[in-house]
């Protein structure tokens, strides 16, 4: 009878799935109606709503745990598309997968919507930054509980459109404006890739739900799931800023550094490893394609290590280092198997390292009178000594020193990679661990020369100083979930997501040993971390000498942005002139062109109705010589 109560009261509570959503909803509506009059209590509306939902989602996690068998809780609120044959539900679903990035985006979302009251203080946009905030979080929500992918590409679109007006918030600089623009553009890219692959989901099985689709893999033919999953992953690369769609991304720092924390760790850029992830049917299901999808995850991490290494703005070597650890995650999700869980490991252990650096970096700029350069900081370890213990702490962790969380995520994908049949064992693992030593080295550098050696600091800065209480408590929130999550979710997430993502992930058994991998990675991570130490302690001096033939590729993003100008950019403008020109001369001037013939020629014949009597009668009489004369032509025979 008591467990009868316990299952009664989980699934009643799992029945307001719907308000997750609708709370941070709730409140952007709120924020953004009321105008100026909500100025005074807007942002606390704003943290009040996430934190509201994150209680209520750590209910519902519990809830589901709570239960046994099939731990999913599905909620159909209405039907929202009816026509002939498709019938898409207005549906939610709460399982495994969707609950821990419920905890994440709400977790994390709200520290960092805390941190942003303090960092936002004298901003006077502050309630519609907040206001965009919460509609940011309700959209990314909406994309991971939705029960299909028709509900999963809603919350997907609205992510895109509030990314855009965060970014763009400080829309009076023209590099926010185009930044803003530039994420637009680039995810529509991906979008539509995405959206292809929901029509022709629709087409092959006659449905978007995910147990349908998932049932009836086995039935497509080999090339239709190669096309479905390229698609599907061409949509991942857009929002996770992958290769090739990856230039967005860093340009993204144009936004406040809330932004940068909030789509940089918690929400955006994860949204593609979890379409992935969630469709890892699909995927797994064909060979080829998940070659493909490690092979974008590799070459991705190792450009955004490279890139980030070269990098003198402190949130753009973080912004790169977000584009090559989400290529870790595309590594873990194309390997398969047991990889899939430690993909969402790494995911969660980025979401508290990544968001605790980016508001570090955001409280550097705060004392600093938001200087980004670090070649003009150092020293700052005794003026800030909180962001420098945070900061270190989530340093320590994305490089993988044991027992801090990176080292519990990434290893394991490192070693899954090694566990690949035949060459690409090799040319993944060492790419994979290459990307380690290369990640210790730019973040090392990041953290030496912003925190240690000598001041660097330009004239109109007197004495940097520590961020109020409401920055700085967020700060150590997150350090601490840097520090101990890792070990926390490498035992229990594997378990837990097994019903949605597979089987767990096992010991590695590849072309090399566990303790052998465990060794090597630890190896580079400190040899790459030793070797910035050793470069960079005493300030800048080497960097400052005239820079090689990588370095200057690095500065200029490895040339990628100049062959989007040239491949993309420049041949769209001119077909766009083309087309214009196309229309104005051909188009319009012929249509222009008939209808002045008419009317002039309509003109020249008007001018015949003079309205004399006389004129018309000599038309009248020319007209019957002229058929007269006809006649007598043709009774000569001249005209025979």
């Amino acid at each position: 009878m008591e467990e009868s109560v316990e299952y009664a009261h989980a699934t009643g509570l799992l029945s307001g799935i719907w308000l997750l959503v609708a709370i941070p909803l709730a409140s952007a509506a709120i924020l953004l109606l009321l105008g100026r009059r909500a100025d005074r209590w807007g942002h606390w509306l704003g943290v009040a709503s996430v934190a509201a939902s994150f209680v209520l989602g750590l209910s519902m996690f519990i809830s589901l745990r709570g239960l046994e068998g099939n731990r999913t809780a599905e909620q159909s609120l209405f039907d929202f598309i009816v026509v002939g044959n498709l019938h898409v539900d207005f549906g939610l679903l709460f399982d495994p997968l969707s609950g821990v990035f419920v905890l994440l985006i709400t977790g994390v979302g709200s520290l960092i919507h805390l941190y942003a009251v303090g960092y936002m203080e004298h901003d006077p946009g502050r309630r519609r930054f907040f206001g965009y905030f919460n509609l940011f979080v309700a959209a990314m929500l909406l994309l991971v509980l939705g029960n299909n992918y028709v509900m999963l590409y809603f919350g997907w679109e609205g992510v895109g459109l509030a990314s855009y007006l965060l970014i763009s918030f400080w829309y009076t600089r023209p590099s926010a404006a185009t930044a803003g623009k530039k994420a637009f553009l680039m995810n529509r890219v991906g979008d539509a890739g995405l959206a292809i692959g929901i029509f022709l989901m629709f087409a092959t099985v006659g449905s978007t739900n995910y147990d349908e689709v998932f049932n009836s893999v086995g039935a497509l033919t080999s090339g239709t799931v190669l096309v479905l999953g390229i698609l599907l992953l061409l949509g991942a690369a857009g929002k996770s800023g992958q290769f090739p769609l990856q230039a967005w991304l860093p340009d993204a720092m144009e936004g406040p550094t809330p932004v940068s924390a909030l789509i940089h760790a918690a929400t955006m850029v994860t949204a593609g490893v979890y379409l992935i992830a969630r469709s890892n049917p699909i995927f797994t299901a064909n060979h080829t394609l998940q070659l493909i999808v490690v092979s974008v995850g590799a070459l991705t991490l190792l450009m955004g290590c490279i890139i980030g290494a070269a990098k003198d703005d402190i949130k753009r070597v973080l912004a790169w280092s977000t584009v090559s650890q989400i290529g870790y995650m595309f590594v873990g999700v194309g390997l398969g198997g047991g990889a899939y869980a430690l993909a969402i490991i790494h995911l969660l252990a980025h979401g508290f390292f990544k968001a605790n650096m980016f508001l570090g970096a955001g409280s550097v700029m705060h004392g600093m009178h938001d200087q980004v350069d670090i070649r003009r900081f150092g020293g700052l370890r005794k003026y800030m000594p909180i962001t420098w213990a945070t900061f270190g702490v989530g340093w320590l962790a994305i490089i993988g020193i044991p027992p801090l969380s990176g080292y519990f995520s990434k290893e394991p994908i490192i070693a899954s990679a090694f566990e690949r049949e035949g060459w690409t064992a090799w040319l993944f693992g060492m790419a994979a661990l290459l990307g380690a030593g290369l990640t210790a080295f730019y973040m090392t550098r990041l953290f030496v020369l912003t925190f240690h050696g000598p001041k660097r600091w330009t004239e109109d800065i007197h004495e940097p100083h520590e961020s109020p209480a409401i920055m700085t408590i967020p700060l150590v929130l997150l350090a601490i979930g840097s520090a101990g999550a890792g070990i926390l979710m490498a035992s229990v997430v594997p378990e837990w997501l097994a019903p949605v993502l597979g089987e767990e992930a096992g010991e590695a058994h590849g072309v090399l040993g566990h303790t052998t991998i465990t060794v090597l990675s630890i190896a580079v991570t400190l040899l790459g971390a030793g070797l910035a130490w050793m470069m960079f302690r005493n300030g800048t001096a080497k960097q400052e000498q005239p820079a090689g033939v990588l370095v200057t590729a690095a500065r200029r993003n490895l040339y990628t942005d100049a062959f989007n100008e040239a491949v993309f950019e420049k041949p769209g403008i001119y077909l766009t002139r083309a087309l214009v020109y196309l229309d104005n001369k051909g188009i319009d001037g012929a249509v222009n062109g008939l209808a002045a013939t008419i009317g002039g020629s309509s003109g020249r014949l008007r001018r015949m109705q003079t309205g004399f009597v006389r004129s018309y009668a000599l038309s009248m009489l020319t007209g019957a010589l002229l058929v007269v004369g006809a006649f007598l032509a043709i009774q000569l025979g001249w005209l025979a």
